[in-house]
């Protein structure tokens, strides 16, 4: 229960980052939707057995993070919750791509690790591109956006509603694990003759915590459609730092800016 308490604590913190008065949050909230989504295209466009390349764009988070001042651990357990996830996407390439591209002495590269490794970098790249954009912008602020360029608005308030509802569910959870816990005999866990009862209980608790949600939601005028800002001035500084981060990823893309520095430096040497 601590972990589940921990990780609802650390959707809260997601939340009130975002309401800091640095100069990454005082940014548009689509200036910075779209610097996200170029550095994620971008990442995804590389090879797959490019790895080297992909080292400068941890600038770009790196830049982020510092500037709008987020907690290093914070994004990290984020990313820890992804592990089992990402090792699942790549665990399987060593096994079927065994052809030899490096050798290290007597040890022997195969393309499979070369592709796993780039998998995993990219993935690690994007959900950490994506936590920032949510920990520096906000979730109303990002469906905003989305309503401005387009998106449908079922789609968008069913965005914002599983967002927001989320803490929820997952407070549901945390009462209906100290209830089973405080009436139990031990604290070795939840016993498998007891999994059944404790999701249908954990059904009927959701469906009733939704019914008096909705049901407050009509008390405040709730007509099935949400208000979402439709403006947005653009400022310099924005243009500057989408048009800045935009060169900085063209040039990672078609410059191998290690290659060429490892390059430079040895043709250098006498």
């Amino acid at each position: 229960m601590v972990k589940l308490e921990s990780n609802w604590l650390d959707l809260r913190t997601l939340d009130e980052l975002a309401l800091q008065k640095t100069p990454i949050h005082q940014l548009g909230a689509g200036t910075k939707l779209g610097t996200t989504l170029a550095f994620i295209m971008v990442i995804a466009s590389f090879s797959r057995y490019e790895v080297t390349g992909l080292i400068p764009c941890v600038f770009y988070p790196i830049v982020l993070i510092t500037l709008g001042r987020l907690p290093y651990q914070l994004l990290l357990k984020r990313l820890l919750l992804v592990a089992p996830v990402i090792l699942f996407i790549g665990l399987f390439n060593p096994l079927f791509d065994r052809v030899p591209v490096a050798a290290v002495g007597p040890l022997v590269v195969t393309g499979g690790w070369i592709s796993f490794l780039s998998i995993s970098v990219k993935l690690i790249l994007t959900i950490t591109a994506a936590l920032i954009l949510i920990a520096t912008t906000g979730i109303h602020a990002i469906c905003s956006t989305l309503y401005r360029l387009g998106v449908p608005q079922p789609l968008v308030v069913q965005i914002l509603f599983m967002y927001r509802y989320i803490h929820v569910l997952l407070e549901e959870v945390l009462k209906t694990l100290q209830a089973y816990q405080l009436r139990s005999c031990h604290n070795s866990g939840i016993g498998y003759q007891a999994w059944g009862s404790l999701l249908g209980q954990l059904l009927l608790r959701t469906i009733a915590r939704a019914q008096r949600i909705y049901q407050a939601m009509l008390c405040r005028g709730y007509d099935g459609h949400i208000i979402l800002e439709t403006t947005a001035a653009r400022k310099k500084p924005d243009l500057l730092y989408f048009a800045g981060w935009l060169l900085f990823f063209s040039l990672c893309r078609l410059v191998n800016l290690p290659q060429w520095l490892g390059t430079f430096i040895t043709g250098g040497l006498p």
